[in-house]
């Protein structure tokens, strides 16, 4: 938006300039003249010339401070600060001018003439410049050219890049052409608004990528950046950050250099560069907007920063000849323009008279410090003298200095070769060279058109342009085709199809000498016209940093995120600064300055370090470990105390004790017992196909056939304990009928004895063993039915879990259907529940053993075992859910065998004694003793049955 208002006001101006002068003008044909002169300083060589070529250059640094007073007539501001890098590029357009006219092979019958100006690095004086270049006498009158000489050629210049913007517009409105120098704004690429331009410096737009490799090279990401306050510096230092922001350098801060004294604006650049952690410093600056800056960083000490300098102030000695910058400024980095060297160019630049010309004489004072004007020297040797005597109060003194030779006066003869400055360095002609080939540019160019072959002419039928009056779109066309061989140095030149030239430049490193003083050492390469990749070629190894060291600085806002982190954007700051946040738990970053971190695969899982996915740790109940070793051991102690229990029943199979107890479903029901412990075992180990199933189904099938056992034998004492009771309330009811009827027939004198009448016989046991038998093996096949139609259709099944433990992978069995196997360990459920209710009815039977006790307590110890294993089941993970598992496995078959075979086997084993028909009896009751007959009756009726049971099986 800057530029548009820029190029807005130019416009005006220019067309303004054109309507005043015009209306102003009495006679456009007759008469020229303006209502005042313009202010112009430079050189001018028109006599016997057959062609006019025209020269700008910023010989002053700035136009001097005018009085802004308006009742008086308006007077063109002089210029001040004289500049001796600008004034030698002068002194090279005269001495290439004068090196083409002796020459015999190039324009030999046409002697070129020159007008240059001062253009005073301001955009006002360019312009002056321009018009009266164009009107062809002092006064300048827009749109006419009233002279009557050698035609015009072209212009060399106007220096900057502002400048010649300006200029451009002007001279495009006529389509004159133009040469610049040192413009290199990439703005001045359109041909559409600047259709005259043309320049023998490469555009910026190759120097700001090759600025934005520079940086990314050496991988710096934190960077600052300062921008003269016109178009070189705000568009070269835009096409930079915006290189350099798209792969990822953020800027710490971006000032603008002001034109002209504000030390205000001066002052805020440096506290930017002071408090900023940016150690990498990019200025796109002229060597004159630069210079107060360096005063403020001076005088503030500013050190250890690198600066990258753009190629109008990389080899300025204005710059590294500043006192005191080479502390400051030592290693910095900059892109320069092809250096060469052109003979004769300093005895030209140390020959030059004093006297010729005003400028001249200017520069002669200011080099000297001194002045060739006799009157001016008296009047500053009477002013010394007499601010001399003033204070030591001696008016004679004053008298004697004054009748003496003025001091300050310039003889004319000062030894040039002894002046260390700009001015007669040549040790780096890079601009200079520039000037010289944009003067060769056009020698050739007015050589092509001087030497055409009519009709094998450019222009229309083939005719060709006179050089003695030829118009300017014709040199343009020469210009833009022009190719030739650069005097001196081989170089071959020629503008692209863009009118632009190629992209070159030396990478300049500004390295101390053992003298104290900065010398310029190339340490690379940078060339547009190769590949992306290619384009620029670096010698690390051979650059000095600043403070003379020979590592890279490093300029980051934020360090490196090392492996194992990645990057935690800060709110509100740049994107280059941020923190580094460890990966989570099973992600990893294996590079540096990762943006993210990997998620690992679900066999894998992050490294201590978070940089690399491992493979998780495989967790199964191993046979092979302690806690495996020992549940095998308890397991098998188990199943060999049951085999025992086993073996002693048979030892004694035909004793009343098994007898009573049904020896077949005792075998069952110890077979149950060697099943659930054995299957336990099955549990260990790692998880395959088969042993998921056989586990599940195993320990499903063997608590059926146990439990079903269990109820069969449950269900046949409560089925006893009723008949008992039945029996003993008949036996009772009728003991008491035939006391009744006893008292109702004795006399008084007669007592006779009657016997009791015999209670009536009822089935204690209704079931008799062979429906025991046929309870357990129907309530197994149900069992069996279900466990089949599971493995058919959903069968359990390993699995990896990966959800319980982050680091481990967990190998278990899957059950495949939740619901089957829900169903499943629901009917061993049920069973137990209706043992226990069966034999918790006939926990009153009275007998020597009470086994109905014994069941009940050991289906108590079977719940309270599962009831306790479902929490400590659900709280554990990976192998110790299945060593929980196993556990309750043993704890409720151990709890089974115990409470229900212990009593017996010691009956069998330690008290056979009690191993009898008797003792397998039913109790008499205390409470009935009285009453012999009848209890003697009632129990000799049990016992009878009892025995025709045992008998049956």
């Amino acid at each position: 938006m800057e530029f548009r208002g820029f190029e807005t006001k130019c416009r005006l101006l220019v067309w303004a300039i054109v309507v005043i002068h015009f209306c102003t003008t009495v006679d456009a044909q007759a008469s020229c003249k303006l209502k005042a002169k313009f202010n112009l300083n430079g050189y001018k060589s028109l006599d016997k010339k057959k062609v006019i070529v025209g020269g700008m250059f910023s010989v002053h640094k700035s136009l001097a401070s005018a009085d802004s007073n308006t009742t008086s007539e308006p007077v063109s501001s002089g210029c001040e600060g004289f500049n001796f890098r600008v004034f030698r590029w002068t002194q090279t357009m005269l001495f290439a001018i004068n090196e083409i006219n002796e020459r015999t092979d190039l324009l030999p019958n046409t002697d070129l003439g020159y007008v240059i100006y001062d253009s005073c690095f301001t955009i006002s004086k360019a312009v002056e410049g321009t018009l009266t270049y164009l009107t062809g006498q002092d006064e300048a009158v827009p749109n006419y050219r009233c002279g009557s000489g050698a035609p015009l050629a072209a212009l060399v210049g106007a220096g900057g890049s502002d400048l010649s913007i300006a200029t451009a517009r002007i001279l495009g409105l006529y389509y004159f052409p133009q040469v610049s120098y040192s413009s290199s704004c990439s703005v001045l690429e359109s041909q559409f608004q600047f259709p005259t331009f043309l320049r023998t410096i490469p555009s910026d737009a190759h120097q700001s990528s090759a600025m934005a490799q520079l940086v990314l090279h050496f991988g710096w990401t934190w960077v600052g950046t300062i921008a003269s306050d016109d178009d070189y510096g705000k568009n070269g230092i835009k096409e930079f950050k915006e290189q350099v922001e798209e792969a990822g350098v953020c800027i710490s801060f971006s000032e603008t250099l002001p034109k002209g004294s504000s030390p205000e604006n001066i002052q805020k650049i440096v506290r930017a560069v002071v408090e900023s952690t940016a150690k990498i410093i990019v200025v796109f600056s002229s060597d004159v907007d630069l210079s107060p800056l360096l005063d403020e960083l001076l005088r503030q000490n500013v050190t250890n920063r690198t600066w990258i300098a753009s190629e109008a102030w990389v080899t300025a000695a204005t710059v590294s000849r500043h006192p005191g910058v080479q502390q400051m400024l030592g290693g910095t980095l900059g892109f320069g323009l092809r250096r060469a060297d052109i003979p004769n160019l300093q005895t030209h630049l140390l020959s030059i008279d004093p006297y010729d010309d005003p400028l001249t004489e200017e520069f002669w004072e200011t080099a000297f410090n001194c002045t060739l004007d006799y009157g001016r020297a008296l009047r500053n040797a009477r002013a010394r003298a007499a601010r001399a005597a003033q204070e030591a109060g001696n008016v004679t003194a004053s008298r004697a200095v004054a009748r003496a030779v003025p001091e300050g006066l310039c003889t004319g003869h000062e030894s040039l070769q002894h002046l260390n400055n700009t001015y007669t360095d040549v040790s780096q002609l890079r601009i200079t060279y520039s000037v010289y080939k944009a003067v060769y540019t056009v020698a050739h160019a007015l050589h092509n058109l001087e030497h055409c072959e009519l009709e094998n002419g450019p222009f229309e039928n083939g005719t060709c342009a006179n050089i003695n009056n030829f118009e300017p779109w014709q040199l343009m066309y020469y210009l833009q085709n022009v190719q030739f061989v650069v005097p001196h140095t081989g170089e071959i030149f020629k503008f692209r199809k863009d009118r632009d030239v190629d992209g070159l430049y030396e990478i300049i490193n500004w390295q101390t000498t053992p003298e104290g003083e900065l010398s310029y050492v190339p340490v690379g390469f940078y060339n547009s016209t190769e590949p992306a990749e290619s384009r620029m070629t670096i010698k690390n190894a051979s650059i000095i940093w600043n403070s003379d060291i020979l590592e890279v600085p490093r300029s980051v806002c934020s360090e490196i995120c090392q492996p194992g982190t990645r990057k935690g954007i800060r709110q509100g700051e740049p994107v280059c600064c941020f923190d580094c946040i460890p990966c989570a738990d099973g992600e990893i970053s294996n590079t540096s300055d990762a943006r993210a971190c990997i998620q690992c695969s679900e066999d894998d899982w992050s490294n201590a370090n978070r940089d690399a996915c491992v493979p998780k740790t495989i967790e199964f109940l191993d046979f092979g470990e302690p806690l495996g070793i020992t549940l095998i051991a308890i397991a098998a102690f188990g199943a060999l105390v049951t085999i025992l229990v086993g073996g002693v029943f048979l030892m004694h199979l035909s004793t009343p004790m098994v007898q009573v107890n049904d020896a077949l479903l005792s075998f069952f029901l110890l077979f149950s017992l060697v099943v659930t412990f054995l299957c336990s075992i099955v549990f260990l180990g790692e998880p395959r196909h088969w042993s998921c199933m056989t586990s599940q189904v195993a320990l499903a099938m063997g608590f059926a056939l146990c439990l079903s056992s269990i109820m069969g034998k449950s269900v046949v004492l409560m089925l006893r304990a009723r008949a008992i009771k039945l029996t003993r309330n008949a036996a009772k009811a009728a003991a008491k009928a035939a006391a009744a009827a006893a008292a109702s027939d004795q006399s008084p004198d007669v007592v006779q004895s009657t016997a009791a009448p015999p209670a009536p016989k009822i089935d204690v046991d209704a079931l008799r063993p062979a429906h025991q038998r046929a309870i357990a093996v129907v309530c197994t096949l149900i069992q069996a039915v279900a466990c089949t139609v599971w493995l058919c259709l959903l069968p359990p099944h390993p699995t990896k879990n990966t959800a319980s433990q982050n680091i481990k992978i967990i190998l278990e069995c899957d059950p495949g259907s939740v619901v089957f196997i829900c169903c499943i360990f629901a009917y061993d459920i049920l069973l137990a529940l209706l043992a226990f209710a069966f034999a918790f009815t006939a926990r009153k039977l009275e007998d020597h053993f009470s086994e109905a006790k014994s069941i009940t307590f050991g289906m108590l110890v079977f719940f309270i075992v599962w009831i306790s294993f479902v929490p400590a089941y659900l709280s554990t993970r990976g192998k110790f859910m299945v060593a929980v598992e196993i556990f309750a496995i043993l704890a409720s078959s151990f709890g089974l065998l115990a409470c229900i075979f212990l009593p017996k086997c010691y009956v069998l084993l330690v008290k056979p004694e009690r191993n009898t028909q008797e003792q397998m009896r039913p109790r008499a009751l205390g409470k009935d003793a009285s009453n012999t007959g009848t209890s003697a009756s009632l129990t000799t009726t049990v016992a009878t049955t009892v025995s025709t049971v045992c008998a049956d099986d």
